[in-house]
């Protein structure tokens, strides 16, 4: 266990977590000594802690109620703070002066600014609009839009009007966006004319126009010009039935106090969909007050979130981390956004952004992180990012080298927080702690209120050994449920169909000794040969040494009565994948990992498959690799990819 960073007494003393951890200690009576004792109490006595969190990062509800949990021992089933009314959108606009709420920056240099006192205006302005449309609470508002801020205002807008917000990134396809919103049957489509990525302009127009068609709930669709706007072009409608923009449609309404619907705790915020590649998406239903307080935890007590922090990460609407940065306007931090590619026109663009804004929160992926480090990129020489005091990394595993790289290469100083979770909680299991210390390769701890643990098939606990992540005891973010699922017998197939009561979240994971996790990727996509069950992260910690390696992925082939370890590499232009390197790689792997991680084939593809998201799909690998077909391709971002790995001779042998 190496350590890369240890947090000063006086970061501890400071950090907001300490402050927490003094007030839960006055609440129970007693002293939490370390983090442990913390955790330990926020678990076995949930309608203690959640009260505290409510009451430390100042709830605004319009009523409490004396009961913070019924029927807590029910998974699901349970139910938090039942009697509470509250407004997640008047949560998130507590500050309304002429400070920076919105920092935006598009990847051709054009940005946007908006304070407080025009952020609480726009979304004064759109709410009336919403409703003037025939919005009510409960309706669905669907958004196709780049992360600008008029996404930001419109999601604030519907949740002051008490309506269900869903969105999706515009580089979806048309078919890809009607298996989402088909199903949740919206009233009202935000969408754009375009976007800007890697230096091009993507115009889609034409997939608006696909989409609009194929949603007749829609009573009206909203565009935002962000590509002509951005070039100097003038848009019309494009003759999209039902269309107008959206900055004529809110003009008429005048700024003023936003009335903001008083909901149960549990009414529906968000729904979110599952990316995966086996039929329609999940339709994820999850709820105002259960979002509003996860994510006021993570924030404040995981993130260290202050008021006037500049908080960022790197995400599109189609991810549930754009969900969870916008809700750091509810901690009276500035949100940035950035739109576009985030290595155009070279992996500097995002260090640059911190500087110019004084960051103080980066959140990336780990294949970002893995990315820039092959392409030589070192802020820690060309940038200052004096203010930057958290790094945040999530999407799949961050390697042990990567951890090396961001302490060597970005910045020493600073709080490496890898966390895991997902769209399924939106939040996480395991994250930051910014008062304990980083180790390499490993994720600081299980976060607060959350009873995770890890279990072998059986479901007996294990330390220091692999198996699955699961959490034991219900939390307020756990979904309202699936859309169109009434009995609810597809939500508990999807958590609890192996360990009746407990959520399996479906990580292959282990807990280490001291308290630390390492996630090696998701367990229903394990390889399992000769009846050994291998995680995928375990395998591309080995191969990532490559230079000569820009990507990989491995998958179960069944063959001769067992399963084989398939491996497919996408090597640097004008590399080629002979017998030396193959070689190689099998060398590493066998040393670094074990006999039983070496792949009985490797081959080189030209890419990899990836969902919208960015994380490579090996479940629709491994269907095109036994000849079964991929019933949702419409899930990904290059289905084409999809074509490299379908009918190699290589796998007949």
């Amino acid at each position: 266990m190496s350590l890369l960073w240890q947090p000063s007494p006086r970061h501890v003393e400071s950090a907001r977590i300490t402050a927490f951890r003094r007030l839960a200690g006055e609440r129970a009576g007693r002293e939490f000594t370390d983090y442990a004792t913390l955790h330990a109490w926020s678990i076995s006595d949930r309608a203690a802690f959640w009260s505290a969190v409510w009451d430390f990062c100042g709830v605004i509800a319009s009523q409490r109620g004396e009961r913070a949990l019924v029927d807590g021992d029910r998974m699901p089933g349970a139910r938090f703070f039942p009697d509470a009314r509250l407004n997640f959108a008047e949560n998130l606009l507590r500050c309304r002066d002429d400070g920076d709420a919105i920092v935006f920056q598009c990847e051709n240099g054009t940005g946007a600014r908006l304070s407080w006192r025009e952020l609480h205006d726009e979304v004064s302005r759109t709410a009336q609009c919403f409703r003037a449309a025939g919005i009510r609470p409960g309706d669905r508002i669907a958004a196709m839009l780049p992360n600008i801020p008029e996404a930001v205002v419109a999601a604030l807008a519907a949740a002051a009007a008490g309506a269900v917000w869903s969105s999706c990134s515009p580089d979806f396809g048309a078919q890809g966006v009607l298996d989402r919103f088909r199903q949740i049957e919206p009233k009202l489509l935000i969408t754009c004319d375009g976007y800007f990525y890697n230096g091009r302009q993507i115009d889609t127009i034409d997939n608006v126009r696909e989409v609009a068609a194929g949603l007749p709930d829609v009573k009206q669709v909203l565009l935002v010009p962000f590509l002509r706007n951005t070039t100097g072009a003038t848009l019309t409608t494009g003759g999209i039935p039902r269309t107008r923009l959206l900055a004529e449609a809110v003009t008429r309404f005048t700024p003023g106090e936003i009335e903001f619907n008083q909901l149960p705790f549990s009414h529906p915020l968000y729904i979110l969909f599952s990316s995966g590649t086996t039929g329609l998406p999940k339709c994820i239903v999850h709820s105002a007050g259960g979002t509003l307080l996860q994510h006021l935890k993570e924030h404040q007590l995981h993130f260290d979130v202050r008021p006037d922090d500049r908080v960022f990460w790197f995400t599109t609407l189609g991810w549930m981390m754009w969900n969870w940065l916008v809700s750091a306007l509810a901690s009276e931090a500035k949100v940035l956004l950035f739109d576009g590619a985030p290595t155009y026109p070279d992996g500097n663009v995002l260090f640059d952004f911190a500087d110019q804004e004084r960051m103080t929160h980066l959140g990336v992926s780990a294949k970002y992180i893995q990315s820039i480090e092959k392409a030589g990129v070192t802020p820690a020489r060309t940038h200052q990012l004096s203010a930057l005091r958290i790094i945040g990394s999530t999407g799949s595993t961050l390697l042990p080298e990567s951890f090396d790289y961001v302490y060597r290469d970005v910045k020493k100083d600073v709080c490496l927080s890898s966390f895991s979770g997902g769209t399924d909680i939106i939040s996480g299991f395991v994250g930051g702690g910014p008062a304990l210390p980083v180790h390499r390769g490993e994720i600081q701890a299980r976060t607060l209120g959350m009873a995770v643990e890890i279990w072998n098939d059986a479901g007996k606990k294990l330390i220091g050994e692999k198996g699955e992540l699961v959490c034991t005891r219900a939390f307020p973010s756990m979904p309202i449920g699936f859309w169109n699922d009434g009995d609810g017998a597809r939500y508990r197939a999807a958590y609890f169909e192996k360990f009746p009561g407990v959520w399996a979240h479906g990580d292959y994971a282990e807990e280490t000794p001291d308290g630390g996790y390492i996630i090696y990727g998701r367990s229903d996509a394990t390889l399992n040969p000769g009846g050994v069950r291998i995680g995928t992260a375990e395998l591309y910690r080995q191969v990532e040494r490559f230079e000569e390696v820009v990507e990989s992925v491995a998958v179960g082939q069944e063959w001769d009565g067992d399963t084989r370890i398939v491996l497919f590499v996408v090597l640097r232009d004008g590399r080629t994948l002979d017998e030396g390197l193959v070689a190689r790689l099998k060398a590493q792997i066998r040393d670094g990992a074990s006999p039983r991680h070496v792949p009985a084939k490797i081959l080189q593809v030209a890419e990899i498959p990836r969902t919208r998201n960015g994380k490579i799909t090996e479940l629709a690998i491994r269907d095109v690799v036994h000849g079964r077909p991929v019933t949702n391709a419409e899930a990904l971002a290059n289905p084409q990819a999809l074509e490299h790995f379908r009918g190699r001779a290589e796998l007949q042998t």
